[in-house]
């Protein structure tokens, strides 16, 4: 392929480009590509930073090396330190960021020692060497990140306080009973849970935290905190060079950006208005984009007049791959994923025995069907929601048997058997 392609970014979606077409990957971490769905493992001391490593790149990937600026006129990257990049296409996967929560004694300063958030492997790193028995670690956030890194914490031997501002952990994956079922088997393993709880500030001496405080006055001591409050794309780059940004990085079916030369992929994309951030829709975008870039490549060598010319195979050929849209589900894998491979379930692995997957609505509107089962022997549920002749969500926690199913009829959309009972879902077949 004679078409210099640069990529911004070695996250999932940049990675998973790279290892399908060659390219110039510019990838902002030292670290080679990682599953950065399987940090949890190395804080926990589950699985060394090797082991998460992605499969290798088509061409070296220049690692260390920031982008500053996009020269969209002459087609050059800027880097940070002072090289110039020349595309003829360029795709932008600088993913996201962690969201740093407005507190008093982090607001325009420097952290105090001791406070991380959780997004990357120097993150892991750095809490894995502060972290000893007996460490005192508060995490704000319950989230699927906070929840992941707390129960790292607790496997370390850390006494961890997970700290929720929302009524539930994982609120925008769980429903009530699920949740309350994950706060229970955190609590077993030692992890001291408050929800409906709202962080106001931290304390510090000499420079290093010394304590969490809470809005209603109360005091959580900390040696560690660990902000894992979510995250947002990372759009800053874009927006300086005058690309359509709202939410994310604005593209279009082709997953092209506002300039016809620029795509955008992976949590920093915003497709139909909508902002993924798993693993699953990051990959599915890479592998549209390395067939439509492909395509191009061959329109150009037959002849076509190349971006936008509607001729052949190239962009606006009803023939050209396009980007449509991916439903995935959420798999919260407690207990010990392949450490090879990207679960376009999503994954969480830290807490033992425990597997949880959740997938589209998990909160009926009026009207629609809901079937429950709960074990409390096995600490199992499961709950399927259902409209009209489809399933629209579902969450299963303690038992996936029957999610390999689920998942195909869901994301299928296919329509459910008119005459078997609802029940039939959550058994081991899925009512297939």
């Amino acid at each position: 392929m004679s078409t210099r392609i640069v990529v911004v970014g070695g996250g999932t979606a940049g990675a998973r480009l790279a290892q399908r077409l060659p390219v110039t990957l510019l990838g902002e971490e030292p670290h080679a590509p990682y599953n950065r769905v399987l940090l949890a493992d190395v804080l926990a001391g589950r699985y060394g930073p090797e082991v998460i490593a992605l499969p290798g790149t088509r061409e070296p990937a220049r690692l260390g090396v920031r982008a500053v600026r996009i020269d969209r006129a002459a087609r050059t990257v800027e880097c940070a330190d002072g090289s110039l990049v020349g595309y003829d296409r360029l795709v932008l996967a600088t993913g996201s960021a962690p969201v740093l929560p407005p507190l008093r004694g982090l607001r325009g300063t420097e952290p105090p020692s001791g406070v991380h958030p959780f997004r990357t492997l120097d993150d892991c790193l750095a809490l894995r060497a502060l972290v000893r028995p007996g460490t005192r670690a508060v995490v704000v956030g319950g989230g699927l990140l906070g929840v992941s890194a707390a129960r790292a914490l607790a496997a370390l031997g850390a006494g961890v306080v997970l700290t929720q501002q929302g009524e539930h952990l994982m609120e925008s994956q769980l429903d009530r009973t699920s949740s309350a079922l994950l706060q229970e088997h955190l609590e077993a393993r030692g992890v001291e849970v408050h929800t409906e709880c709202r962080v106001s500030g931290l304390r510090r001496h000499r420079g290093a935290v010394t304590a969490v405080e809470l809005a209603d006055g109360y005091v959580l001591d900390a040696d560690v905190v660990i902000l894992a409050c979510g995250v947002r794309p990372r759009v800053a780059l874009a927006r300086d060079a005058g690309l359509e940004v709202r939410r994310g990085v604005v593209v279009d079916d082709e997953l092209r950006t506002s300039d016809p030369y620029v795509h955008a992929i992976g949590d920093c994309a915003e497709h139909r208005d909508r902002v993924y951030g798993l693993a699953g829709p990051a990959l599915d975008q890479a592998d549209v984009l390395a067939e439509l870039l492909t395509a191009e490549a061959e329109a150009e060598a037959l002849g076509g007049t190349g971006s936008g010319s509607g001729t052949g195979r190239g962009p606006g050929s009803p023939a050209a791959p396009r980007y449509t849209g991916t439903r995935a589900l959420t798999r919260l894998t407690l207990a010990g994923p392949a450490a090879d491979t990207i679960d376009t379930l999503g994954t969480l692995d830290t807490l033992g025995p425990l597997d949880l997957a959740t997938f589209g609505e998990t909160t009926p509107t009026p009207g629609d069907d809901v079937v429950q089962l709960t074990d409390a022997t096995r600490r199992a549920y499961r709950k399927v929601v259902v409209r009209g002749d489809r399933l629209v969500g579902g969450v299963l926690l303690g038992d996936l048997a029957s999610v390999g199913t689920l998942a195909r009829t869901w994301e299928g959309d296919e329509a459910l058997p008119e005459d078997a009972p609802l029940l039939h879902l959550l058994t081991h077949d899925g009512g297939s």
